[in-house]
């Protein structure tokens, strides 16, 4: 009696110890990640009615940790023209993005060098299985009696960059 009592205690604790160990580590559930490349579109300007005049606007990136344990690593922030060309590389280190931290990168309204086609490669990792950060960029440009505004959100392209 004593012995049964022993040894489904042990396998009581055992299951409990695996079940712990398998939630901790587990990165299967898709909205999970230990790192990704994220494209984000951007839009130095757009072009207006039919006279295709260029409408100028200012571009931030924003990237927000929302995750509320874990911080997250910022290992690369590159901002690219309509061809494809990487115009300026925003990090030099990695920058460490604390739980429910943010960061932004702004691209002035004069800076037209993106053009309608910019974007911005963003890879991020994490020692733990994280929630992915939401990246987007905010477009605002006003001229004459005119504002416009508008948000672009990121796409994973690449997931799991554990560097």
């Amino acid at each position: 009696m004593r012995l049964t009592k022993y040894i489904i205690g042990l396998i009581f604790a055992f299951s409990i110890l695996l079940t712990v160990s398998t939630v901790a580590q587990d990165c299967s559930r898709p909205e999970l990640s230990t790192g990704q490349t994220i494209y984000v579109p951007a839009y130095s300007h757009i072009y207006c009615a039919n006279n295709e005049r260029p409408f100028p606007l200012a571009v931030t990136l924003s990237i927000r940790n929302i995750d509320q344990h874990n911080a997250i690593k910022i290992r690369r922030v590159d901002y690219y023209e309509t061809h494809g060309k990487r115009i300026v590389e925003y990090t030099d280190s990695t920058i460490v993005l604390a739980p429910l931290g943010s960061l932004r990168y702004v691209v002035p309204e004069k800076d037209e060098s993106g053009g309608s086609g910019a974007n911005f490669i963003v890879e991020w990792n994490s020692d733990k299985c994280s929630n992915p950060p939401i990246v987007e960029t905010i477009m605002i440009g006003t001229r004459g009696g005119q504002g416009l505004s508008f948000t672009s959100r990121g796409q994973a392209i690449v997931d799991s960059m554990s560097k």
